[in-house]
């Protein structure tokens, strides 16, 4: 009896299936693709946002504060080389892109100075409290309109399911306390992580980096259940507590198949972006990559939904099976 059982349990649901459950849906419904289309095209041919004024204004006082610190002079000019090659580089626009619930973006930590329209022009942060408010503002705006993305996409998923849509107001409340939450989880294991790595360099280069290479498998565990944080939110109308709490037990009980299905969406978005991204910036052609990458990782995102939602099903179905062998076995 047992056995016959466990032989009829209903097989886990396919990743290729959900992917082009996925695809499907987004070729249906073409239109989710426009949040990030719109960001992507604003960060190409818009303006850039810079804060190398800002460094040079206050570079004395920080060379002041390197050398009362006991920084060797070496030292000193390596970080200011370092600072004068990046800024230029970074755009503060990029926070639009926010992170885990966010707008997936082409250019997002991608440098552009030149476009079809000409030479980008620049907007610059003049003062410390001028910084705080964009970043705080960007930050937010990206957090709302990232949750918008996110809810019109688990939407379509759902249509043809019996389970109620997110509601606006709720979407966005939930998404800026999962985003407060995955900050502050990211800030209190980062940042102890990134001194102990520190230490390991200045100490021991060997040893250092066999705990890279450690804690970039550690991180690769925790990926999966840190990959479906916000899909209990958009897909049942769960707080982000619970959300979390679910992807966590989730993940535990379907570990092998949900990271079969997260290291397949990694390698087509990385491989993709790479493909999409061959077209020089002062091309047009680069609206072919645009539009490419708005459909494929929409597309890719509703997959994740439909994955999510069936893997839960599934989970369902299988624990009430066991359940009922169980009892018929006692």
């Amino acid at each position: 009896m047992e056995s016959l059982k466990t032989e009829s349990l209903p097989p886990p649901p396919g990743v290729i299936g959900s992917l082009k459950a996925g695809f499907d849906t987004i070729a249906s419904h073409v239109t989710a693709i426009l949040l990030p289309l719109v960001l992507d095209l604003f960060l190409w041919l818009g303006p850039r946002l810079s804060m190398e004024k800002l460094y040079y204004a206050i570079q004395p006082e920080m060379l002041k504060f390197w050398r009362a610190g006991g920084f060797s002079a070496d030292d000193i000019q390596r970080v200011s080389e370092f600072y004068t090659t990046m800024l230029p580089k970074l755009n503060l626009f990029w926070l639009l892109r926010a992170i885990p619930i966010g707008i997936p973006s082409l250019f997002f930590a991608r440098d552009v100075h030149s476009t079809p329209l000409g030479v980008s022009s620049i907007l610059s942060v003049t003062s410390d409290i001028n910084l705080l408010g964009w970043m705080f503002i960007l930050t937010v705006v990206g957090w709302i309109v990232g949750g918008l993305y996110f809810r019109n996409v688990s939407r379509l998923v759902t249509i043809n399911v019996q389970i109620e849509p997110l509601s606006t107001g709720r979407a966005i409340v939930q998404t800026i306390v999962l985003s407060i939450l995955w900050s502050t989880v990211v800030m209190v294991i980062g940042i102890p992580l990134f001194i102990i790595l520190a230490i390991l360099i200045q100490a021991n280069s060997f040893v250092a980096q066999i705990s890279i290479l450690f804690f970039s498998f550690l991180s690769m565990w925790l990926i999966v259940p840190i990959f479906f944080w916000p899909h209990g939110v958009f897909i049942y109308r769960q707080n982000a507590l619970s959300s979390i709490f679910s992807s966590v037990r989730l993940a535990r009980f379907t570990l092998p198949t949900t990271s079969m299905f997260v290291l397949t969406v990694f390698m087509l978005t990385v491989g993709l972006n790479f493909l999409w991204g061959i077209p020089p910036e002062d091309s047009w052609m680069t609206v072919v990559g645009i539009l490419a990458h708005a459909f494929v990782t929409t597309a890719l995102l509703a997959g994740s939904f439909i994955y999510y939602r069936d893997l839960n099903s599934w989970v369902q179905s299988v624990l009430e099976r066991l359940k009922s062998n169980t009892l018929t076995k006692i």
